[in-house]
C-alpha cells in the first residue's frame, strides 16, 4: 500500500535509482506517454498535449514503466479505483499541496476550485488552485479531472473537456454531450 502520493511510498515494484526513462502506452483516447524517474513516476503525457518524446531513453520494458502502464490500463478496464505508484511530480511547495489534495479525492467524486482552496487553507486563492492544477504533470493519477467549476462546470482539462468528461463517466458519472463544449453542464454521480 502506498502510504505517500510522493517521491518515497512504496511500492511492489523497487524504484531504483536508475535514470528517468519513458514508455508509451495506447490509451482509449490515444497514446500517453509516461515517464519514470529514481524516485517514482514523474509526468504523464496526454495525447492533446504531447509534440514529442521527452530527451531521455525511451524503455518501455522497464519494470517502473511497465508497473506504471498496467494499472492505467486497469483503471481503463474499470477494475482500478486508486492507483500504487511512488510518485515524484516537480512543482512549488504550492503545487505539491494543491496536488496531495487532487491526489486525495476519491474516485467517482468531484471537487470545485473553491473546495480545494478550502482544504488548502487559502480559501480565497481558488484561482490560484486553479493554476496548479493546470500545471499537474500526472494527469489521471493525480486526478486533476475530478475537479470542477462552481456548480460543477466542466471547466478547464489539459487534454480536452471531452476527455475530463469521458473519465468522469468512466468513474459513473452522467454528462450531457451537448452541453460539454460549453462548460454548462454539472456533473452528476450514478449511484448503484
Amino acid at each position: 500500500m502506498v502510504k505517500s502520493p510522493f517521491a518515497g511510498s512504496s511500492s511492489a515494484v523497487a524504484w531504483s535509482d536508475a535514470p528517468t526513462v519513458w514508455g508509451e502506452m495506447l490509451a482509449p483516447f490515444g497514446p500517453l506517454c509516461v515517464l519514470a524517474g529514481p524516485r517514482g513516476l514523474e509526468r504523464i503525457v496526454l495525447p492533446r498535449v504531447a509534440t514529442q518524446p521527452p530527451e531521455v531513453t525511451r524503455a518501455d520494458g522497464d519494470p517502473r514503466v511497465v508497473l506504471v502502464k498496467d494499472q492505467l490500463r486497469e483503471y481503463f478496464a474499470g477494475t482500478r479505483r486508486t492507483f500504487e505508484l511512488p510518485l515524484d511530480p516537480n512543482g512549488t511547495a504550492f503545487d505539491l499541496s494543491v496536488w496531495r489534495y487532487v491526489f486525495a479525492i476519491p474516485f467517482g467524486e468531484v471537487r470545485t476550485y473553491a473546495d480545494l482552496a478550502t482544504a488548502c487553507s487559502v480559501p480565497n486563492a481558488f484561482r490560484a488552485v486553479g493554476a496548479a492544477n493546470g500545471r499537474n504533470p500526472l494527469p489521471i493519477v493525480v486526478p486533476c479531472h475530478r475537479v470542477v467549476g462552481a456548480g460543477g462546470r466542466l471547466t478547464g482539462y489539459g487534454g480536452g473537456l471531452e476527455l475530463k468528461a469521458r473519465l468522469l463517466r468512466l468513474e459513473g458519472h452522467t454528462l450531457d454531450d451537448e452541453l460539454i463544449s460549453k462548460g454548462t453542464r454539472v456533473a452528476q454521480r450514478v449511484r448503484s
